[in-house]
């Protein structure tokens, strides 16, 4: 095959004006139009209502090409579009050649007919998103999320496009993914498939190749190709991770590989690949070829009745792993900014934080070939929706037919991927249509059932029987049979924030697999920068920072919840910090219960990692970059060997101090969690100390972890116990290091009698070294630009030292501070 990339000469302008303008693609509306400064940036201020004006147009894309002589030999020439967005008319050499209406779909053309070898047009004109779901709206007022734009449903174009309760109203368009010309001698690849079987001391691998055949220069639909049919036959070269190749030619019904080398998620082993060539041969020639990595696993869901329900966890190589990681969502509202640099550091992070697993959200897009890739490479399972969410679907003929083109396409471009863990049919949507949400008739019941529990087990048959499915999310296995039901399948658990629940609420339940909980923060006063440099703005209820809040009345919330935790803060900076502990502190409570639940409980997926611009969100990373609070503490919490305190003192108990018989528990109850293939011995340790971190009291004992379990130590009380300056330190150790630590107090948080720790600190090398002079709690290392990266960040520490390691970023400016200083 021959591929001519068509990403030059673009010029595009608003249909019906003389505004050319240069383009870039792979690109976007809005992208060109800020590269050219011919709009404002859309999310300084309130701009993105100005953006969102822009998108009441049409706009015209066109370039101008040549064509080789090798490419217009071939039988064939199809014209590939792998990312449209949305609804285009397409163009050649002035000739309509068809319509697109799907931007989660790959579209093919066949041009060879119309082509010459200079001077070829290519035309396409994308159509105002927001008049198509207006007019669609009018014709059938089919609902969904309260936080998107009406008629979002009707066009399958990513939904948080036009709003969430995180994301913007920035419908953007444009070609957002490559365009290219194929010239196809005789035939092509369509795809290949290697389904894998798993035996002792091999693997024996089954490829699945489809071709398309060209007749009367058209390629023909997908074939499977078996031995030397229609004269072509393949051969497959695989390349070990060592670099040793073997050769199987004369299409090969099975390939077997001894001594396989597994692929295992992050913290349980390697992630070793093997690189597969696949060539088409039409007698000696090769024709076309396809080169693809895998990695040799078995991946699925151990779903079994047990004593508390039924379980619902990663299996991987025969182990049941603890799934732990955040929801993603994409990377950028404005997708021409998106690129794979920023993907790899994000997932990167990712993995410097012990994840093993993200979530891709079903309402927004199914991400690039190298999100999958880079997963890969670092052991991230892909728990993947499809991209429905939060909404009721007419299953019209036309609806289902494009619906299962959507699915064919995205299913064969992922589903090699070693790190896909399962397909899951959409997000909380079995969950809001038992409970009746924007169901306004019989038939959208129907057709939810026909779309998750028919169509795409169907098209799952046809194109990856072997990866798991789950009808949605959260589900206890789909027919509205209790979807969020605790005990069994996966839960979305919202009742810690949306409500308003105390942190502790997390214990009442032992979720099977927790996919979505979670707990706004602010972004850092720099990020906070990139918006609005007002000083007027500086202040979490003005029109500015609550146009950058999609939550309604959030920003009140978290000043809820801030009473609750700690005094009031003085300062608008202050107020930022002390919303992203209480975001830290609120998730680490939930996880660490969870993990506590190592067995009945087997995820904690919690929402969510990314923001699409900068925001006040749920984020543990915020849209700069940045780490926030909440990363830091995941890094810990997260830890493959961790030990957390379940300890009883005025959060667990309701606090009524001016109650005449106010007594409640105080106690600690330490667990280890091993979340390792390997038995861990370790050393438990735990002081009582006062404000100034001087030990009262202190035991240490030996504890041996069987791999992949948690152990409970015996709970200790303190019944006399100063609960004002008096707070428990603990800490594991191995061979001398400590590997996991925290501290827990007794009172409320803001009644605690902190001392002034005195914060200092000195840079020697690559380490800042901190210094405290009493306890100190959440310290945060910052230089002036927020930019650092540490090794660790926002802990606890009694007095003495700490050295941190500097990732990345000058420290240059530093500040210290802890909870002693929100005053």
């Amino acid at each position: 095959m021959i591929k001519q990339n068509l990403h030059e000469n673009w010029e595009m302008h608003t249909a019906g004006w003389d505004d050319w303008q240069p383009a870039q693609v792979p690109g976007t509306v809005y992208t060109d139009l800020l590269r050219n400064g011919n709009m404002e940036d859309p999310f300084w201020k309130d701009n993105e209502n100005k953006a969102l004006a822009l998108m009441e147009n049409d706009y015209e894309y066109e370039t101008i090409f040549a064509c080789g002589t090798d490419l217009l030999s071939c039988d064939s020439v199809l014209l590939r579009f792998e990312g449209l967005d949305t609804i285009a008319d397409i163009y050649v050499n002035h000739e309509y050649i068809g319509r697109t209406d799907n931007m989660h779909r790959t579209w093919e053309f066949s041009v060879r007919h119309l082509l010459h070898e200079k001077g070829n047009s290519l035309r396409i004109l994308f159509h105002s998103p927001l008049a198509y779901i207006r007019e669609k709206f009018a014709e059938a007022p089919t609902r969904g999320s309260e936080d998107a734009m009406d008629g979002f449903v009707h066009i399958r174009k990513a939904h948080c496009m036009f709003g969430w309760d995180w994301g913007a109203h920035l419908p953007d368009a444009g070609i957002f993914r490559p365009v290219s010309l194929l010239g196809i001698q005789k035939a092509c690849l369509d795809s290949v498939y290697l389904r894998q079987e798993h035996r002792a001391g091999y693997v024996r691998l089954k490829p699945q190749v489809h071709v398309r055949i060209v007749k009367d220069r058209v390629a023909g639909d997908p074939v499977e190709l078996h031995g030397q049919d229609s004269c072509c036959s393949y051969r497959i070269t695989i390349e070990d991770p060592d670099k040793s190749k073997r050769v199987f030619d004369g299409s090969p019904e099975e390939i077997v590989i001894e001594d396989p080398r597994l692929w295992w998620p992050n913290g349980l082993g390697e992630q070793p690949l093997y690189t597969v060539k696949t060539e088409l041969m039409c007698g000696d020639t090769a024709v076309d070829e396809k080169i693809q990595r895998i990695g040799l696993r078995t991946m699925t869901m151990h779903v079994e009745k047990d004593a508390y329900g039924e379980s619902f966890a990663h299996e991987v190589n025969g182990v049941q792993v603890f799934a732990m990681g955040a929801d993603y969502i994409p990377e950028d509202h404005l997708l021409g900014r998106t690129t794979s640099a920023k993907t790899r550091k994000l997932l990167k992070d990712c993995r410097a934080a012990n994840f093993n697993a993200v979530r891709v959200w079903g309402g927004g897009y199914y991400p690039e070939d190298w999100f999958y890739d880079i997963c890969d490479e670092l052991g991230l399972m892909v728990w993947q929706d499809f991209m429905f969410a939060c909404a009721v679907y007419d299953l019209t003929p036309a609806f289902e037919e494009n619906m299962r083109k959507e699915l064919a396409d995205n299913i064969k471009r992922i589903r090699r991927h070693p790190s896909l863990g399962l397909w899951c049919g959409n997000n909380e949507m079995e969950m809001f249509v038992k409970e009746g949400n924007w169901v306004s008739k019989h038939s959208e019941v129907r057709d939810y059932l026909l779309m998750y529990e028919r169509v795409i087990p169907e098209v799952l048959r046809e194109y990856d029987p072997v990866t798991f499915y789950w009808p949605a999310s959260p589900s206890s296995g789909g027919s509205f049979d209790e979807p969020n039901d605790p005990n069994r399948g996966d839960v979305h658990y919202w009742d810690v924030w949306h409500g308003n629940k105390p942190f502790s609420d997390y214990r009442n339940y032992f979720f099977r697999y927790a996919s979505e909980f979670g707990f706004q923060s602010f972004p850092c006063l720099s990020t906070v920068k990139t918006f609005t440099d007002d000083p007027d703005d500086f202040n979490i209820f003005s029109y500015v920072m609550e146009k950058h809040q999609r939550n309604a009345g959030a920003n009140g919330k978290i000043m809820n919840y801030m009473q609750q935790t700690f005094r009031y803060p003085s300062s608008f900076e202050t107020v930022l910090y002390a919303s992203q502990l209480l975001q830290a502190e609120a998730i680490r409570y939930g996880v660490e219960h969870f993990r506590r639940n190592r067995g009945r409980c087997m995820g904690a997926i919690y929402w969510q990692l990314n923001d699409c611009w900068p925001v006040a969100s749920w984020s543990s990373i915020d849209y700069t970059g940045r780490w926030k609070a909440l990363h830091y503490y995941a890094k810990r919490f997260f830890a493959p060997i961790m030990v957390s305190c379940q300890e009883e003192g005025w959060l667990t108990q309701k606090p009524d101090m001016n109650r005449e018989h106010f007594e409640f528990e105080k106690s600690i109850r330490l667990n280890v969690t091993n979340e390792t293939r390997k038995e861990q011995q370790v050393l438990v340790r735990w002081a009582v100390r006062n404000q100034k971190a001087e030990i009262f009291s202190s035991h240490e004992e030996l504890v041996c972890v069987p791999a992949m379990s948690s152990v409970w130590l015996d709970k200790v009380e303190f019944p006399h116990i100063q609960i004002f300056d008096r707070y428990v330190s603990y800490e594991i150790l191995q061979n001398g290091e400590i590997l996991s630590e925290g501290t827990v107090i007794f009172s409320l948080p803001k009644y605690f009698a902190y001392a002034d720790p005195g914060l200092s600190c000195r840079v020697e090398g690559d380490e800042i070294v901190v210094r405290a002079q009493a306890y100190a709690k959440s310290v945060e290392i910052q230089n002036k630009a927020e930019d650092l990266l540490l090794s660790d960040n926002y802990f606890d520490m009694n007095a003495g030292e700490k050295r941190v390691r500097i990732l990345s970023g000058e420290p240059k400016g530093l500040r210290l501070r802890s909870v002693y200083d929100i005053r």
